[in-house]
């Protein structure tokens, strides 16, 4: 931007020397918003992506703007453009909202709304767009964004263009009416009005189909973007270690993305708009009333209809936020509430059969009544703000309709001004008074976005502080090396809050040899193979892996995904990576051939299977993926002794390769293993793994 801005700065000091040095009649005023424009354009490397975008769609206006007036001061406008001429107020107006759009980026509330907005308009993954009528286009997703971005803004700028264009229509047709003019009446109509008309749909037409293909392609990205930070690195799993640290990921995900591209797009749209409509109208208005005087005086006010509707709209703005700011609070309360509710509902879904087991119907319907309590409380508190709200935005709307006859009234009747002017002074007050009152009328919306707004920042927060969390407890290095062995040295495994809770100074798991983990519960065993397993960041020293080794974990409750059987068996592989004939036998190894017709089944299988059966599914998993080590976290826990003992031979048959580590709790589980090691009480009260043989030797 340091050359666009050298540009501006250039053509501003030649402007400003035609002003003051030439008998050319350019008001200092657009050279100074020039010069403004160049500064900001310079400044405006420290603000981010998103504000610099508007403040150069902004700067393009002025260049525009500026380009037309300095071309009618030249006397070198073209006729045709006589009706578009701007006045010295457009184009210096736009240096004014460019400054004013970074001093605004500038702010806590939006540096929060810009950090979300940014990473779409600086993201450099490539996509493809096609824009009717033009051919499909490959680049960067930031490119494709600023510049659906950019024809949207644009197009918004020319419709307020053609709401001016029309206002002028409007005065002239009513003049023609109150002087009974009837060939200007129907040339007006026919020629301007419908001409104009039909540009202004269409191209609203078409902003509405380019503004949509932005918002889905942002929502795309945006999904994609928080889904794979979520799901990354166990960054799902750590954030429920942590606790309720966000509530509801899903719903940040599928709705409050949703509505944060929808809204944002429609917000910075409608201040566009509305920004252009005053500067645009507040002409119109001031042209008009330029030397009305105060209603019963002789007083003569500059622009008095102008400053009557800023004091109108600033009054009207400040009552309704008094009213409605409680609605920002109560919509995040509510969001919560609701997602709470849903969140529950889904899960008596999944635990149906032990709820109905232990007879717990009634104790769900009276957690779900308590739950749905706080959604009705919460929703009636937003009643009652919303009914002050309405009446006053209801009474206020009303009055709209009347008050800019009733100022513009006077000023008729004594002949001042014509009807077609009245006319002109009414719509140009309400489009004033308008674009004023947009808070007013984009109040609850605007309490929804930040409700919005702060849901997906504390996504933020949770994701970053579950990715750094293991940097205040020390974090185990998870390393490859070049030996055959699975190495554990100088480890200390913490809890989330720092305690320590297991150590082992140096550990050797060498392949080939199955080894089975046991001792008491809570001495730490399933939060050992976690960290093995890398999921499991708290603590310090090292799990050595032997590189490019598979490691696979089959934890006590296997998960299955929703979806057909022959996906739930290849998870976390794409289920079409295996032969039908290959799961097939896989099931039947495990004791599951009566699944087999049901590869292609589309059900809930967690609900659908015993545990023992999701068990022995997971083994199947196994079975197909082959891993160079397996641990076992009391993966057979769920199975009688007899099918146990076959599972734990089909591994040694089937896997020779594979290299079986169990914690498990029955004694049967010796004969399937070659080497014990148990948990024991250290002198610090630390549980460390040890041989069997040398616990035996420190018990002694």
């Amino acid at each position: 931007m340091v050359k666009t801005s050298a540009l501006f700065a250039l053509a501003g000091a030649v402007l400003m020397g035609l002003s003051l040095l030439t008998d050319v009649p350019i008001s200092p005023l657009v050279p100074t918003a020039t010069l403004v424009l160049a500064a900001v354009l310079y400044l405006g490397r420290e603000v981010s992506a998103f504000i610099r975008i508007l403040i150069a769609l902004i700067a393009g206006a002025h260049v525009l703007l500026g380009a037309l007036y300095v071309l009618d001061a030249l006397g070198a406008m073209p006729a045709f453009m006589a009706d578009f001429t701007p006045t010295v107020s457009m184009p210096a107006a736009a240096g004014v909202f460019a400054a004013v759009v970074a001093a605004v980026g500038r702010l806590p509330v939006i540096r929060q709304i810009t950090i979300l907005t940014d990473p779409y308009f600086t993201s450099r993954e490539v996509g493809v767009v096609r824009i009717w009528p033009f051919p499909a286009v490959r680049a960067q997703e930031r490119y494709i964004g600023t510049t659906i971005l950019a024809i949207v803004v644009i197009m918004q700028f020319a419709l307020v263009a053609i709401s001016v264009r029309l206002s002028y229509w409007n005065r002239d047709w009513f003049n023609a009416i109150q002087e009974r003019d009837a060939e200007t009446f129907w040339r007006l109509l026919l020629t301007v009005w419908v001409f104009w008309v039909v540009v202004a749909v269409t191209m609203a037409i078409y902003q509405y189909a380019v503004r949509m293909t932005l918002d889905m392609r942002w929502r795309a990205w945006l999904t994609e973007h928080y889904t794979a930070r979520w799901l990354s690195d166990a960054t799902q799993y750590r954030m429920q270690v942590f606790g309720n640290q966000t509530d509801n990921p899903d719903q940040r995900i599928q709705e409050d993305v949703r509505k944060f591209t929808s809204l944002t797009l429609s917000l910075t749209l409608g201040i566009l708009a509305q920004v252009s409509t005053l500067v645009s109208f507040s002409v119109i208005l001031w042209t008009i009333s330029a030397d009305f005087t105060f209603p019963g005086t002789t007083v003569e006010v500059p622009g008095l209809l102008f400053w009557i509707a800023l004091v109108y709209a600033i009054v009207a703005t400040w009552v309704t936020h008094l009213i409605g700011r409680p609605l920002i609070s109560l919509n995040f309360l509510q969001e919560k509430y609701e997602a709470d509710f849903r969140f529950s509902l889904a899960r008596m879904r999944e635990y149906a059969e032990q709820v109905s087991l232990l007879r717990g119907e009634k104790a769900e319907r009276a957690s779900l009544g308590r739950q749905f309590a706080l959604v009705m409380d919460n929703f009636f508190k937003q009643v009652g703000v919303s009914k002050r709200l309405i009446a006053f935005t209801s009474f206020y709307d009303y009055s709209n309709s009347v008050v800019p006859y009733v100022i513009a009234a006077p000023f008729y009747f004594a002949g001042t001004i014509q009807l077609g002017v009245m006319t002109q002074t009414a719509g140009a007050f309400a489009r004033v008074e308008g674009a004023l009152s947009f808070f007013i009328n984009a109040y609850q919306t605007l309490a929804e976005y930040k409700a919005v707004v702060d849901r997906l920042t504390s996504f933020e927060g949770s994701i970053d502080r579950a990715r750094t969390a293991a940097k205040k407890t020390g974090e185990i290095a998870l390393l490859d090396h070049d030996e055959p062995d699975l190495r554990l040295e100088g480890l200390v495994v913490r809890l989330a809050d720092g305690a320590p809770i297991v150590r082992a100074e140096r550990l050797s798991l060498e392949p080939g040899i199955s080894v089975l983990v046991a001792g008491p519960s809570g001495t730490g065993k399933s939060t050992l193979f976690r960290a093995i397993s890398g999921i499991w960041p708290f603590g310090e020293g090292a799990v050595k892996r032997p590189r490019g080794a598979e490691i696979m974990l089959l934890p006590q409750r296997p998960y299955l995904p929703g979806g057909t059987l022959r996906g739930a068996v290849a998870y976390p592989a794409p289920e079409d990576l295996y032969e039908d004939a290959a799961i097939i036998t896989a099931l039947e190894t495990v004791r599951l051939a009566h699944l087999a017709p049901l590869l292609s089944e589309d059900r809930i299988w967690a609900q659908t299977l015993s545990l023992g059966e999701q068990q022995r599914l997971a083994v199947a998993r196994a079975l197909l993926a082959k891993p160079d080590w397996l641990l076992l976290d009391e993966a057979t826990a769920a199975m009688d002794e007899p099918t146990e003992e076959a599972i734990y031979r089909v591994l040694m048959e089937a896997l020779p390769d594979t290299t079986v580590v169990s914690i498990g709790h029955r004694s049967t589980l010796n004969a399937f293993h070659e080497r014990r090691v148990d948990m024991v009480m250290g002198k610090d009260g630390l549980h460390e793994p040890a041989d069997v043989g040398e616990a035996a030797e420190a018990a002694e």
